[in-house]
């Protein structure tokens, strides 16, 4: 049986542990932070993280670092981000492959993100959008998808790799509107674009900024003929969503977050939070983002928690109904 004396010990041990957390999670932060990106130096994902953590350390008042840990499809940072002391000294960027498709695909990684990790704030979401190359023998949605449904698997589109959004764009439009296409996986964008306007393939899915770069170019590289998003996009207004042609549900995005491990405190997330809302109201953060037609992602972590958990669920359902495999 526990004596007294040692029952004390205990109890003044954990009332010491609870005023710490408490203490530490009043003066947060109180030293530099690490902003993990797991994505290559240079990349459109890095370079948002540096922009955010700027401002975040000007509002949070200590430094924040950015490090870069690529690999495995942006598992091998995440897993660092996950296995880092729950303190919020330490988070990182948080998107679509890793967080909430990878699992689906390759069942043994190393982290669960919907356990090991917890949402501070979306960054950005920007809508996919359907093109074909400038001298492609369509001209809309509806003759791409005609001819796909005439002519099964004789089209091929492109994606940047199994089970990323290009890829699983795709697949769920097939699955809604009833046909099949050949997949032509590349590794990266930019191969998959030069791919499309080569004509080696006969479209694909892209991001508004690439896809308004591509249509700036004299003469212009693609044609862009319907966008993956409940509303037009304010900078192509002229191309319709996927809705207006009767495809109810394709709507597909891009997107981009903060996340930290499991067992950060609520009020240091909340902490984050304010810093990463923070940084959208400064010019090459906010108005940025609105500028290269996506939508920023202001909002608490729990908005944030809820729409990865949604996501997860749908490209979840979809792996395992189509059966993609990587």
């Amino acid at each position: 049986m526990m004596n007294a004396a040692r029952a004390r010990s205990i109890l003044a041990g954990l009332l010491c542990a609870l005023m710490g957390t408490g203490f530490a999670a009043d003066t947060f932060p109180n030293r530099g932070l690490t902003l993990i990106v797991p994505y290559s130096e240079g990349g459109s994902s890095d370079t948002r993280a540096r922009q955010i953590a700027r401002h975040m350390a000007t509002h949070l008042g200590q430094p924040v670092q950015v490090v870069n840990h690529a690999g495995d499809g942006g598992n091998k940072g995440t897993d660092l981000i996950a296995k880092a002391r729950p303190d919020g000294y330490t988070f990182g960027l948080g998107n679509l492959a890793p967080m909430t498709v990878n699992r689906h695909l390759h069942p043994g990684l190393p982290f669960n993100p919907r356990t090991d990790l917890r949402a501070i704030g979306m960054i950005e979401r920007g809508p996919l959008v359907l093109v074909v190359a400038a001298d492609a023998d369509v001209s809309s949605a509806q003759a791409l998808l005609d001819k796909a449904k005439t002519t099964p698997r004789r089209l091929r589109y492109a994606s940047a790799g199994v089970g990323g959004s290009f890829h699983l764009a795709v697949e769920l439009l097939e699955q809604q509107v009833g046909f099949t296409a050949q997949h032509v996986p590349f590794d990266g964008g930019g191969k998959a674009t030069d791919a499309l306007i080569q004509k080696q393939v006969n479209f694909k899915f892209d991001g508004v900024p690439s896809a308004m770069a591509l249509l700036a170019e004299a003469p212009p590289k693609i044609k862009v003929l319907a966008v993956a998003s409940r509303r037009r996009s304010p900078v192509l207004p002229n191309v319709p969503t996927f809705r207006e042609l009767g495809i109810d549900g394709l709507e597909v995005s891009n997107w981009l977050g903060l996340v930290a491990p499991s067992g950060t405190p609520d009020a240091v997330i909340e902490r984050l939070n304010q810093a990463l809302q923070f940084s959208f109201s400064q010019p090459d953060v906010g108005s940025v983002i609105t500028r290269q037609g996506n939508e920023l992602g202001a909002g608490p972590p729990m908005h944030f928690d809820a729409f990865m958990s949604a996501e997860s669920y749908r490209w979840g359902r979809l792996i395992r109904d189509k059966k993609i495999s990587p």
